[in-house]
């Protein structure tokens, strides 16, 4: 409390000192005088304090408990939260007490994600906390979800956990050459703050990057099997190592299931949607890696089961389908190989000089001859036949047809479709485009319906976008993007619509680098635009589609009318 800031004058008794001393008897006199003093002020600084925090595993004050004040109502009610906790529970091979007891006592999953160290892009499906809930305690895991579950962010999300816990320190993820830049975009999505070396380049520059003990180490199978030496000598050992296509060592006496089961390593961790490809002995190849000794050859299925219940996680679409959206997009950036970028960048160049060339004379259908010619190179090299795109659908495609679904392709070009067709026929596809007569349409949709062998239909946007029902198919790959949104929605709508039978997983294949990018971004910004006038993102308007101006500006360029006002 303030005090008053008058001065006051107070009476102080005050002993004078005596010089003569009274005689014996009498009563000496002590004489007084009033002082007048001045009282100090009180003086009052505002100070500001600190909001307290107070951290709890359900739910953050934002500031301290007080009391309420007369007359103030009830505080908001607290946002309603899932009531499911996930727990990490131990593994059955853990046996120590203390062991037990620490994941008896761990707080939920829920919780080690809430902080704030560990913000997530996006909140996990409970089917995907399930998942992490799973690889984190175990040393020996194989994660065998079906294609488009999530098995990738899974792995990445645990790994960090485990990292961050320092549990972790040394990690080898080991994948296909195409999907290494996949790994790469989805530890920069999920983990930002942990650190990820490609080991590619020159022997001499790979050595240099094992030697620097990266904290993730990515590498793909076939790197990995020509460094196997090197990693020997170099005595490297790995606190985790993670297979991605882990079917790809299901042959035991192959040289890959030979040189990562030399892998020193504390755990051991197997991603694949195909665990069974031909018989249980492909299993029995994946556990000589994930858990040495835990299965054999010539093992009967029930005993084969009742042995990996601990140590196999499997989930299919049907099982997670109340926790999916009907439609689940993603976008597959794949590298082109090293010939394939080769020929685009040559391709590309020597377009926008002969662009430049023409000058005033330039017109909308030169850039879009460019454009045209760009595209079909990102899906196949003219000049050796490669494809970086084809080599990822197969990948994907055989997980698919191992799980009894189907799919269906779309391309621009008849030409890209038939190519397709003769690199895919160990799936049986057949095609449906403006070559095949409208006579024999129906008996197509209905092979592709009915045959069990034919796992994939390869479709032109053009015959295979409208009036057509195949809501039987789990899968849609965009092996080139079309210029309009909406004639892209179309074209997914064939599989996902009313009366499917689940989720529907879509893939848009964009080739990293090149001209697919940069117009999936102007795209993607028109529909945002859309979306935010309309605010509930349903419809798609035909206006979508590259303007001539934004042609013209995919090379820099400008229209010859912009050159005119410049000027």
């Amino acid at each position: 409390m303030t005090l008053p800031r008058d001065r006051q004058t107070q009476v102080v008794p005050f002993a004078l000192s005596l010089t003569n001393l009274p005689a014996e008897g009498e009563t000496p006199q002590i004489r007084s005088q009033a002082i007048s003093a001045n009282l100090a002020e009180a003086v009052t600084l505002p100070l500001e304090t600190a909001k307290v925090k107070v951290k709890s595993f359900r739910f953050t004050h934002s500031e301290p408990l007080r009391k309420r004040e007369p007359g103030e109502g009830p505080p908001p009610p607290a946002r309603k939260r899932s009531s499911k906790c996930t727990r990490i529970r131990a593994p059955r091979d853990v046996v120590r007490l203390q062991d037990r007891l620490s994941y008896l006592l761990q707080p939920p999953l829920e919780s080690l994600l809430a902080d704030e160290l560990v913000e997530l892009p996006f909140t996990p499906f409970e089917y995907q906390l399930d998942g992490i809930a799973f690889l984190f305690p175990r040393h020996h895991a194989v994660l065998a979800d079906e294609m488009g579950l999530g098995k990738t962010m899974q792995a990445v999300t645990t790994s960090r956990l485990l990292i961050r816990s320092q549990q972790v320190r040394r990690m080898l993820l080991v994948c296909p050459k195409p999907l290494v830049t996949n790994w790469q975009r989805e530890f920069a999505l999920w983990a930002p703050e942990i650190p990820v070396t490609a080991m590619l380049g020159s022997v001499a520059k790979r050595e240099f990057l094992w030697r620097q003990h990266p904290v993730v180490a990515l590498v793909n199978y076939e790197t990995l099997v020509r460094d196997e030496p090197l990693i020997e000598s170099l005595g490297l050992e790995f606190d985790l190592v993670v297979l991605d296509e882990s079917q790809r060592i299901k042959n035991r006496s192959g040289t890959t299931n030979q040189v990562v089961r030399k892998l020193i390593r504390q755990r051991s961790w197997a991603l694949t949607g195909t665990p069974i490809e031909n018989s249980t002995d492909d299993l029995v190849g994946i556990f000589d890696f994930a858990s040495p000794g835990h299965l054999r050859p010539g093992m009967k299925p029930r005993e084969m089961s009742r042995a990996v219940s601990d140590v196999v996680l499997r989930r299919t679409k049907d099982m997670v389908m109340q926790d999916m959206p009907p439609r689940l997009i993603r976008d597959s950036e794949i590298d082109l190989t090293p010939e394939q970028w080769e020929t685009y960048q040559r391709a590309e160049s020597d377009g926008v000089v002969e662009l430049g060339d023409l000058g005033e004379s330039i017109t909308l259908q030169h850039v879009f001859q460019l454009v045209l010619r760009l595209k079909q190179i990102c899906n196949f090299d003219p000049v050796t036949g490669q494809s970086s795109k084809r080599d990822q659908l197969i990948a994907e495609l055989e997980e698919c047809a191992a799980s009894g679904r189907k799919a269906i392709l779309f391309s621009q070009w008849v030409d890209t479709i038939e190519k397709l067709a003769d690199s895919l026929a160990d799936f049986h596809p057949v095609q449906y485009h403006g070559k095949v007569p409208h006579a024999k349409r129906d008996g197509v949709i209905e092979q592709f319906r009915n045959d069990p062998k034919c796992s994939i239909i390869l479709m032109s946007y053009g015959a295979g976008s409208v009036g057509l029902n195949l809501q039987f198919a789990s899968y849609v790959f965009l092996f080139d993007r079309w210029w309009n949104p909406a004639v892209e929605d179309q074209a997914i709508n064939r599989a996902h619509r009313i009366g499917c039978a689940g989720p529907v997983t879509v893939t848009r294949f964009l080739a990293a680098g090149t001209i697919e990018q940069r117009i999936d971004q102007i795209l993607r910004e028109k529909r945002d635009l859309f979306d935010s006038v309309f605010n509930n993102g349903s419809g798609s308007p035909r206006n979508l589609s590259l303007s001539r101006e934004e042609l013209f500006s995919l090379f820099n360029l400008q229209t010859p009318e912009g050159r005119m006002k410049a000027a």
